[in-house]
């Protein structure tokens, strides 16, 4: 009789070993999978997202077709080394912040709406700051908020990317992001200029662009028409 309940116990035993390995198992690999981007070999409408934004700015030359292949590879690599990103050629967390897409482990459509509207905002919020800071710090109060709404009206305008990300990152658009200042910490005073320029204040009467005319060298800048000066900058559309 006690044999047969020490080997009851030595099967419920196993039993419970088993399962708990299966459990184990599924529980890493499905983590696993969630915080798995976008990388070499991958596919889906996060990878034509990605392609769709690199080849809009400038970064990827090949086709829009939802395959992480070598050309892909390359062209995130190209973006990671222009903005400060560890080069590895794998849409992480971090690649995809600074792209303006949000994935499905952090900061996605995965949970509620209102949480996937309220993390886009922060996050525009703060590369927006940053973007102040490392372009504008040192400016008039007015003069930061001018910048910040630059930015917003050429999200607006057709000739520009659609989103907050895509006009910052835009190759060639503004001096910070090719010399790393956009990855500088932004201080109090930028990220209240850049919550302003959200909330709707645009110093600038709708410029899409501006420039220093102590510094500017490109003559075609010269040329836009101005809609105002505030300190050091000149505003034009």
């Amino acid at each position: 009789m006690a044999i047969k309940i020490k080997r009851n116990l030595k099967a419920i035993l196993v039993i419970l070993l088993v399962g708990t390995i299966f459990i184990s198992y599924n529980v890493f690999f499905r983590n696993n999978e969630l915080l798995a981007l976008s990388k070499y070999g991958s596919r889906g409408e996060e990878v034509r997202t990605i392609q769709t934004k690199l080849k809009r700015w400038g970064y990827y030359k090949g086709n829009v077709d939802g395959i992480y292949g070598s050309q892909t590879q390359e062209a995130v690599k190209y973006f990671q080394r222009k903005n400060g990103l560890t080069v590895d050629g794998i849409a992480g967390t971090k690649t995809l912040q600074a792209m303006g897409i949000y994935n499905s482990s952090g900061n996605s459509s995965s949970g509620s709406s209102n949480n996937s509207s309220s993390s886009t905002n922060s996050n525009d919020l703060n590369l927006l700051s940053r973007l102040v800071y490392g372009e504008a710090r040192g400016e008039p109060y007015t003069g930061q908020v001018a910048v910040a709404a630059v930015v917003l009206n050429r999200v607006k305008s057709s000739s520009f990317p659609n989103t907050i990300a895509g006009v910052i990152y835009q190759s060639g658009a503004f001096d910070v992001v090719a010399d790393g200042q956009i990855n500088l910490t932004p201080n109090e005073t930028a990220k209240k200029a850049a919550q302003d320029a959200l909330n709707g204040w645009d110093p600038t009467n709708g410029a899409i662009y501006y420039f220093n005319p102590s510094t500017a060298t490109n003559k075609w800048i010269w040329s836009r028409p101005m809609t105002v000066t505030i300190g050091k900058h000149r505003f034009c559309k």
